[in-house]
């Protein structure tokens, strides 16, 4: 019988669809992998702004992943908003319980608009106890300096801070380069066998870019999950976003940061 790679987003729900595990159902979908999803907090949004967050229960978000893996057998999980303790050791309870072979932490931290998505005593967790399961972190450059705790401007402290996260958690760190200055946008990949990659293409003008961050991750984890190496996934998935955003910048949905169109015409590549 054929099989589609299951792919289960561990996220926040965001109720106008541009991000979250909404941006990564219709992600993982669009490249033939099969989403499942279990929801760690339903956060009330839209093209403006995040206004509110509603967490869903620790035992709860665990349930929902252990209803998934104990039947879909997923062969790739890709977490998002995680915000508060418990709910990020549920998480990594369950993924020393079911051992899956990818796991992609997209560390959501701070919203587009300026707010704060997660506690402090989460974010101890989350680097004490998380991270250094993953197979792979995708931290844009606010979130690394987080995780981090020092500031980054540039190239050269990019490329130190990516080699700098993957000694600490021995994960494969990608570093998303997308608000540096400048023409083009580098994303720096260093994986744990100490190779390096620069991915560099042309910003495009765009006021359609809410929940790209999301996008990527949910990418990453179905080429994943499709067998393709860490390199080859960021590639493709850099490759899908590009035209999800090309494809989505002339939309008018909502008055603010609008959403990427994820379903660009010549998806059925993927």
């Amino acid at each position: 019988m054929r099989k589609h790679p299951v792919v289960l987003s561990i996220a926040g729900s965001d109720c106008s669809g541009g991000a979250g595990i909404q941006a990564d159902i219709k992600t993982i979908s669009a490249i033939s992998g099969y989403a499942a999803s279990a929801i760690t907090a339903v956060t009330v949004q839209n093209t403006l702004g995040v206004q509110n967050i509603q967490t869903i229960p620790a035992e709860i978000v665990k349930a929902q992943i252990e209803a998934v893996m104990d039947d879909l057998y997923p062969d790739a999980l890709k977490i998002g908003m995680v915000n508060d303790e418990s709910t990020v050791k549920a998480i990594v309870d369950c993924i020393k319980k079911y051992k899956p072979q990818f796991i992609v932490y997209d560390p959501v931290m701070i919203s587009t608009s300026g707010r704060q998505l997660i506690t402090d005593d989460a974010l101890n967790i989350i680097q004490l106890e998380l991270c250094p399961l993953c197979t792979l972190i995708t931290p844009n450059l606010n979130e690394a300096s987080v995780l981090l705790n020092k500031e980054i401007h540039y190239l050269n402290e990019m490329k130190v801070a990516a080699r700098d996260l993957s000694n600490l958690y021995q994960s494969d760190i990608l570093i998303k380069g997308g608000h540096l200055a400048g023409e083009q946008a580098t994303d720096i990949l260093y994986c744990t066998n100490q190779e390096n990659y620069i991915f560099q293409t042309e910003k495009i003008k765009s006021s359609n870019l809410h929940g790209t961050g999301c996008t990527l991750s949910a990418a990453i984890a179905t080429f994943l999950a499709k067998g393709y190496s860490t390199n080859e996934s960021v590639a493709k998935a850099k490759n899908y976003i590009t035209r999800a955003i090309v494809a989505g910048k002339d939309l008018e949905i909502g008055h603010g940061n609008g959403p990427l169109w994820h379903f660009p015409n010549d998806t059925a590549q993927f």
